[in-house]
């Protein structure tokens, strides 16, 4: 390893912010693939240093400092010296939750990184005390609260000018993998009595942002793991799920009139230009919660009763790929054969362990 990038790091620790500047303009880009290491140099100093950076007062220099501890979460290492320290987490998050950050998404995008590790379940216990001009926005003081609170009020920069709070969609997707965050989700919060995911699913279509999509699809998907929620998710109309999750499949072919009337009411009518979703693997996280709600009989006789076969089968003959008609032609076997007697709702430990292989790579800043 050269010695001109070992000195390079060994500037972070400087008390001159000119050479700490200086040596952020030229790690930025090593802070990737195999130069990662570098920054294991002298047993991982590097890091403590970024993490003081990224909260000084300086625009550019926290930015640097959170883009290159995000690109270092592919180190599983590294990302443990991050996400381990609790103290910093907090900082994080509360950070997150300042409406007036100008690094706001780029610290989402962190977040989003360090989820990758259980330890990140830590953030459930973590609260932070907002100031007057928060309390008006943020009505708890729980930081899981506050993050979703970003989400959705912070959509299209409504909260923060400079940021949308997109990545929280894989944050969320992330945490919905482990047991507390997929509780989260699911259970009415005390704050405002309302179940967390209600508020992500008006997300499901909003083609503009492929990211908040593709986020909001697998936190469904997730969600949907612990199958003794299934019909409370389906059945209060606060929640409302089922239609959220068949009108990004539906497109506009033109179903019989018999099985359209007994579709949800949302999916009845739809205009001629109706779009389906245009990225494959959403509608595909979309069909294996359609699968992972099969789960127990009363829920495939509910989706037999709304017709769900039949926009299925439709989604099949306009599928050109491999991967949906695999997971409509699983759907169909599901929806239309005989049920027994006596038939037995289905093991779902075979699913859970396909959650826990989620998709492991961290988002990369360039």
């Amino acid at each position: 390893m050269p010695s001109d990038l070992e000195d390079l790091v060994l500037f972070l620790h400087s008390p001159q912010p000119a050479v700490v500047q200086i040596a952020l303009d030229n790690l930025v880009g090593y802070s990737q693939g195999p130069h990662q290491q570098l920054f294991s140099y002298e047993n991982y100093g590097a890091i403590k240093d970024l993490k003081r950076i990224s909260k000084e007062n300086s625009r550019t220099m926290v930015n640097q400092a959170t883009t290159i501890l995000a690109n270092l979460c592919d180190d599983i290492t590294m990302r443990n010296l991050i996400v381990e320290d609790v103290d910093y987490l907090k900082y994080l998050v509360s950070q997150i939750s300042n409406i007036n950050n100008v690094n706001a998404d780029i610290m989402c995008i962190l977040l989003t990184n360090l989820a990758k590790n259980d330890a990140i379940n830590k953030i459930f216990d973590i609260t932070i005390d907002h100031d007057e001009e928060q309390k008006k926005i943020f009505k708890s003081g729980q930081v899981i609260d506050s993050l979703m609170d970003c989400f959705v009020k912070g959509n299209d920069r409504k909260l923060n000018k400079y940021a949308n709070y997109d990545y929280l969609a894989y944050f969320f997707a992330d945490i919905s993998r482990f047991n507390q965050g997929r509780d989260y989700f699911i259970t009415e919060q005390e704050y405002d009595g309302v179940v967390p995911i209600s508020k992500l699913l008006v997300f499901t279509e909003k083609y503009d942002t492929k990211i908040r999509r593709e986020g909001v699809a697998s936190t469904i998907k997730n969600s949907l793991f612990n199958s003794n929620v299934h019909w409370k998710l389906i059945s209060d109309e606060k929640i409302n799920l089922l239609p959220y999750i068949l009108l990004p499949i539906a497109g506009p072919e033109e179903i019989d009139e018999e099985d359209m009337f007994n579709l949800p009411d949302e999916l009845q009518l739809l205009p001629s230009d109706k779009k389906r979703d245009p990225s494959i693997p959403i509608i595909c996280t979309h069909l294996e919660s359609l699968l992972l709600l099969c789960t127990t009989r009363k829920l495939r006789e509910h989706l037999r009763e709304k017709s769900v076969y039949s926009l299925i089968k439709v989604l099949d003959t306009a599928a050109e790929k491999e991967e949906v008609t695999d997971l409509c032609d699983r759907l169909v076997q599901m929806l239309m054969r005989d049920e027994a007697p006596n038939q037995v709702d289905y093991d779902e430990e075979e699913e859970e362990e396909e959650s826990d292989e989620e998709d492991d790579k961290i988002v990369e800043v360039l």
